[in-house]
């Protein structure tokens, strides 16, 4: 079985492709030669995961999957959410973005998030959602140098390392895309 993963970010490419067992191969957007933005408009995470398998599978005809994730803070009543990638400005910077957060939360007690990962599945013409959930904290400053964007900030409950200083594999099990490949997976096993 082979699937288009709608990203064009290689560090969530990275992790997919760790988790999915061998038999199911993973197509990447520039192996279907896309190469273009995928549009992200909607204004949940569940949308814009949606939006970018609909984008895929009508444009190219693949059977695709894609995900969305945002960090939700809870004194930030659920920000930035949607705007995860985009929260410290359009130039997408995981440092800006990271540093605007911590800045934000500088004088608060209650540190208290989750990740959220939708993965939207298009197959055989029909349209399937899995969901993963993380929760933990934000930090008071950045630990680490492994993993990507929020990775250094985010402290998984009952951890006391943060996901940039976990190795890959724990990370992969804990974590919100994690939970969100493993239903997809199984449901692919079963399909």
């Amino acid at each position: 079985m082979q699937i288009v993963f709608a990203t064009n970010n290689k560090n969530k490419l990275k992790e997919v492709q760790a988790l999915v067992p061998k038999h199911i191969k993973i197509l990447s957007l520039s192996d279907i030669g896309c190469h273009e933005d995928i549009p992200e408009t909607q204004s949940t995470i569940e949308g814009n995961a949606k939006q970018k398998a609909d984008y895929i599978k009508s444009k190219y005809g693949y059977d695709c999957f894609a995900d969305d994730t945002g960090l939700e803070v809870a004194v930030l009543n659920g920000a930035p959410s949607v705007y995860s990638a985009r929260y410290a400005g359009p130039q997408r910077n995981a440092e800006d973005n990271t540093n605007k957060l911590l800045s934000e939360l500088e004088d608060k007690t209650n540190r208290s998030a989750q990740f959220k990962t939708v993965i939207a599945l298009h197959l055989n013409g029909t349209l399937h959602t899995f969901t993963g959930i993380c929760k933990g904290e934000i930090t008071t400053q950045k630990h680490g140098e492994k993993g990507f964007g929020y990775d250094p900030i985010f402290r998984p409950d009952g951890y006391i390392q943060t996901f940039a200083e976990m190795e890959l594999a724990l990370k992969n099990k804990i974590g919100h895309r994690g939970k969100a490949v493993q239903k997809l997976i199984t449901f692919l096993e079963n399909t």
